[in-house]
């Protein structure tokens, strides 16, 4: 019995290097420690600057590679934070390679991967699908996103639009919606044209507010530099060396999408994301999301990105809340069926 007790339990260490702070790997009263723990059935044990990890096999290497993942970020200097270390376990738990993937890139260089700092802030993915999603906005000329709320669609896309413009990647940024509510319905909403819209931008602005701060913002935008606007009012516009970014895609009419897509200038890279589940079109008309992978699958510069429940960034019941619907969703399909 013991033989076999021996046989199926490993034991490995890690030495923490002497610049490396124990609390900051660790966290206050080794609240990061806890984490580990509660996620591993394997025991760990600290003395001085080693790390002792002992248990089965699968679970030891597991716990060994996150104490790696989370000594690179410190190396890095990135401060550990329990989301950051809760989204290490997550990856190294529950990473799934994709289609088309030889491997799936190291927690660290996830969230290390440093897309804007926002006073004294870091933006950067939290999961593999939201690194996926930009490095593909990096690499093609038009991305889809497509996935639920709270991955990070319209955030990260807004982040690296910022970043592209600091870098004079770009001269102008340009972002838009549409308003599903347009016409007779917002005709009868008091103010003016930009105090009616107003409230459909309203997530828009609040991610350029916080990347580019309160002060810097209404500058851009009076110099033309920043523009947020509906999505009727990019009709008959060629958009040249602009970013474009079009936010709850699903709530376009196929004419609509064709429309936007056909805007693209010289120069200009054009990011399009929305969740197909949360279609606010009237019933029967069908939506622009819905159709244009299959209408533009294989078209050399666009890529096409799904996010799912474990993309989800959020409070964690809202990831839950996501798996559940999207469960719900499959059995009314097979129902259907």
């Amino acid at each position: 019995m013991s033989e076999h007790v021996a046989a199926a339990t490993t034991q490995m260490k890690i030495l923490v290097p002497g610049h490396q702070s124990m609390v900051a790997l660790l966290g206050q009263r080794d609240s990061f420690l806890k984490l580990i723990e509660g996620a591993f059935g394997a025991d760990i044990l600290v003395r001085g600057n080693e790390i002792t990890i002992s248990g089965p096999p699968d679970e030891a290497e597991r716990v060994g590679r996150i104490f790696e993942e989370l000594l690179e970020l410190l190396e890095r200097g990135h401060d550990l934070t329990e989301d950051s270390v809760g989204q290490t376990i997550a990856m190294v738990t529950g990473g799934v390679v994709e289609p088309g993937e030889e491997e799936l890139p190291r927690p660290s260089e996830v969230l290390g991967d440093n897309l804007l700092s926002s006073r004294g802030k870091k933006i950067a993915p939290k999961t593999f699908g939201q690194k996926r999603y930009v490095d593909a906005i990096r690499h093609s000329t038009m991305t889809f996103a497509i996935g639920p709320a709270g991955t990070g669609k319209t955030y990260l896309a807004v982040a690296v639009a910022v970043r592209a413009l600091q870098e004079r990647q770009v001269s102008r940024l340009i972002l838009t919606r549409p308003a599903v509510e347009a016409g007779e319905r917002l005709g009868f909403l008091p103010g003016s044209l930009y105090e009616k819209i107003d409230p459909y931008m309203r997530p828009l602005y609040d991610a350029l507010y916080e990347m580019t701060g309160p002060d810097t913002l209404p500058r851009l935008m009076e110099r033309g530099v920043v523009e947020v606007a509906p999505l009727a009012f990019m009709r008959g516009r060629t958009l040249n060396d602009a970013f474009i970014i079009l936010d709850e895609a699903q709530n376009t009419t196929p004419e609509q999408m064709k429309m936007f897509l056909t805007r693209m200038g010289f120069g200009s890279k054009a990011v399009v994301n929305g969740d197909a589940t949360q279609v606010d079109l009237p019933s029967g008309q069908l939506s622009g999301l819905h159709v244009v992978q299959e209408i533009l699958e294989g078209i050399e510069g666009i890529s096409f990105v799904h996010l799912g429940g474990k993309d989800v960034v959020r409070h964690k019941i809202v990831q839950d809340i996501v798996e559940a619907y999207g469960r719900y969703s499959q059995q009314r399909l097979a129902a259907d069926d």
